[in-house]
């Protein structure tokens, strides 16, 4: 899938840059104008945990360029072709300055810009250059505009659940709707911005660009603020949790590792976004509780304790975390882990699956990874989530099944 997504937008951008050069482009200044506006989208663009779109502003223009038809009053001749020219030739000039910094754009988000904005271009270009959407006026034109980036937006997520599943493994249909969520905050902004763009200057020209481009810019810089507050959650959070490590409670990454292969775990089991940040803030703070033991645990080891005993750790640990004001969800798993595995959220029964593979495969040798999922199997029927731990079994085979670092 991989190759076949990149192999396709590089042969459309090769074809259609070709086509372009055969011909000559038409309307240079807007093409031009058009091509500065994704370059400094691509310019501007970020990497956050909480949006997909890394290039908002050059997503816009591009959808914007794809959909126009007029400006100025003055119908437009390009078509599809050169929409694709100019969006890839511009996201490969506003790469420049991320690649002198060794932080290149990756080829799965130069592939997604180049056929997110030829569908768009195909959908709309040859209907409008054939005259067949001259009686689409006023507000019907609009909502045509509307519904054609609709279905451009959905075919982007398809796109990127594919490109992620492909590269992941991980199980498709959560994969796009965690996709068509992310369109509610963004996306749509990004949807809304190309429309408005493409009507603007269709009525008042080019000078209209640069006037729609401030809110969006807006946008993104405070969706930018929004990840780094999360950020500082999160390494809050962590710093909460090693905690247990510095003191000598449990040995040092084991929150850490707990937390990685919990949230892969979870992946694979289909869990939205927000359930995946519970449950690794959960994982990350799991073993809280052994702070207020007189006596610690050996080697931090609870999964071979009695069970009440396990209980009256994770108790302890949930009251710990409702103490930092750390979310109500993350509590309530930290303190269940310990309960029959039917009684439990779904979070829970990860922590407890992978915190006990965890403990019994860390000292066990190269062999001890396979031993310690076999006793996890033999005890699944009364202790364990059998579908947790039939997960964290293809989790591991897909990465390979080697004993996890002490350090």
């Amino acid at each position: 899938m991989l190759v076949a997504v990149r192999c396709g937008a590089g042969l459309l951008a090769v074809v259609s840059v070709a086509a372009t050069v055969r011909t000559g482009p038409a309307e240079r200044p807007v093409a031009l104008a058009f091509g500065l506006l994704v370059a400094l989208g691509e310019v501007t663009r970020w990497r956050g945990p909480q949006l997909r779109e890394p290039a908002p502003l050059g997503a816009a223009g591009a959808l914007a360029y794809a959909l126009l038809g007029e400006v100025s009053g003055q119908p437009t001749h390009h078509g599809p072709a050169q929409v694709v020219t100019v969006v890839s030739v511009a996201s490969l000039l506003g790469g420049v300055p991320h690649i002198a910094r060794g932080t290149s754009p990756t080829l799965d988000h130069l592939a997604r810009r180049v056929l997110t904005a030829g569908f768009a271009a195909v959908c709309f270009q040859p209907l409008y250059n054939r005259g067949a959407l001259d009686t689409w006026v006023g507000p019907a034109y609009a909502l045509l505009l509307v519904a054609l980036l609709a279905l451009t937006a959905l075919w982007d997520a398809v796109l990127a659940a594919a490109l992620a599943h492909a590269r992941t493994r991980w199980p498709f249909a959560p994969l796009l709707r965690d996709e068509l969520r992310a369109l509610a905050g963004i996306g749509s902004a990004v949807c809304a911005t190309g429309a408005v763009m493409a009507l603007a200057v269709a009525v008042a020209g080019l000078w209209a660009l640069p006037v729609f481009c401030v809110p969006l810019l807006l946008t993104q810089a405070s969706f930018r603020r929004y990840a780094a507050v999360r950020a500082t959650y999160r390494q809050t959070i962590a710093s909460l949790a090693r905690a247990t490590e510095i003191a000598g409670y449990t040995p040092a990454g084991h929150a850490r590792r707990v937390a990685a292969l919990s949230l892969a775990v979870g992946r694979d089991l289909g869990l939205a976004e927000a359930e995946l940040t519970v449950l690794e803030y959960a994982a990350l703070m799991h073993d809280i509780g052994q702070l207020s033991l007189v006596d610690p645990v050996p080697a931090g080891a609870t999964a071979g304790l009695p069970g009440e005993e396990q209980r009256r750790i994770a108790l302890l640990g949930g009251a710990v975390v409702r103490q930092t004001g750390v979310d109500r969800r993350v509590a309530a798993v930290v303190e269940r882990q310990a309960d029959p595995f039917p009684e439990q959220p779904r979070a829970a029964r990860i922590v407890r699956v992978v915190n006990a593979w965890e403990e019994k495969a860390r000292d066990a040798g190269p062999g001890g990874a396979l031993a310690a999922l076999e006793e996890l199997r033999l005890g699944a029927a009364g202790d364990y989530a059998p579908d947790v731990v039939e997960a964290l079994a293809r989790v591991l085979a897909r990465g390979g099944l080697t004993f996890p670092p002490t350090g």
